[in-house]
């Protein structure tokens, strides 16, 4: 029994000796020793591509040295326990989200009724909503919560008198409704006031007719002096 453990223990140390096999087996080992620091690399790399972190793709690729006799499954674990998402495809998602966003925006509704609107409509036809308003300057819509207008510039919050203050330019004053009628009142107050001053001319010269005529006689004969 001795001789014949002895014998396949010859022939076993002449396989593992020969220099085919010796190669064979080197060329496995140094299969494995990079196979072990591909893992590593690309679990690095893999890591640097789902998350920000800086630290994090160094932990990883260490768990996968670490485990260096059953590094596949470290592998294993981290594909399980890594971030299912790269941070492309997160950009990508939130692209799209915001394109979708941007689209539903887009489509103007009535803030009462929710009902699609056109974008040149004034009043929602469904309930009545005022949706815009038109610019008395430049007649075209604007939007109600506009402090002014974007094509002509006209301001809606302040006055026109502060504007025109502001250009340099003297503000228009508007005249009160019965101030119209001054200038008329003013001369027929004067054709009056002539008319007046003519009336008591003519009297007053009548009256001192009259006083001369009835007038005593010395005042209109001469003085006589006496002879001395």
């Amino acid at each position: 029994m001795d001789q014949i453990l002895g014998e396949i223990g010859k022939a076993v140390g002449g396989f593992f000796g020969s220099p085919v096999v010796q190669f064979v087996l080197y060329s496995i080992l140094a299969y494995l020793v990079v196979l072990w620091l591909a893992s590593a690399y690309w679990v690095f790399r893999d890591m640097q591509q789902r998350t920000e972190n800086a630290i994090l793709p160094y932990l990883a690729a260490s768990l996968v040295i670490v485990f260096l006799p059953v590094f596949p499954l470290a592998v294993f674990v981290y594909k399980i326990i890594r971030p299912h998402e790269k941070i492309g495809e997160v950009y990508e998602r939130n692209l799209a989200e915001e394109a979708l966003l941007a689209e539903v925006e887009a489509i103007k509704s009535c803030p009462t009724c929710a009902r699609r609107v056109n974008d040149e409509w004034i009043i929602c036809p469904t309930c009545r909503t005022r949706l815009n308003r038109v610019c008395p300057n430049c007649s075209r819509l604007v939007g109600l919560d506009w402090s002014l207008c974007a094509w002509c510039g006209k301001d809606f919050e302040r006055p026109a008198a502060a504007i025109a203050a502001s250009a340099g330019r003297p503000a228009q004053i508007t005249p009160l409704p019965g101030a119209i009628e001054e200038p008329g009142r003013i001369g027929r107050s004067g054709t009056e006031s002539g008319a007046f001053s003519d009336t008591d001319r003519s009297a007053a010269t009548r009256s001192v007719g009259r006083t001369g005529r009835g007038g005593s006689p010395r005042s209109s004969s001469p003085d006589v002096l006496p002879e001395g």
